[in-house]
């Protein structure tokens, strides 16, 4: 059940958002648009490579890692779960 995991970290992610995470406007909305990006490829039937959208988390945790560690884990942990789906 990859999409539950993925869905239930996309939650998380989502919670620590809304939570008060010292974050710009900028940076809320570049996470904003990555949670809808994902919820859109999860959303397509036929699961296509995607390496952009890979690409796209993998540097959102590299923005966050050093001020933001506990949004920057989240992110690792959907990064992991789009590739054990294959994305």
């Amino acid at each position: 059940m990859p999409d539950r995991e993925l869905q239930q970290q996309l939650n998380e992610l989502r919670e620590q958002l809304e939570g008060g995470a010292p974050l710009t406007a900028d940076e809320q909305a570049h996470l904003q648009e990555l949670i809808a990006q994902i919820e859109l490829k999860l959303g397509l039937e036929a699961v296509t490579p995607d390496t952009g959208l890979v690409d796209g988390v993998n540097l959102a945790v590299e923005r966050f890692e050093v001020e933001h560690p506990t949004l920057a884990g989240t992110l690792r942990n959907i990064v992991q779960s789009l590739a054990n789906m294959g994305i």
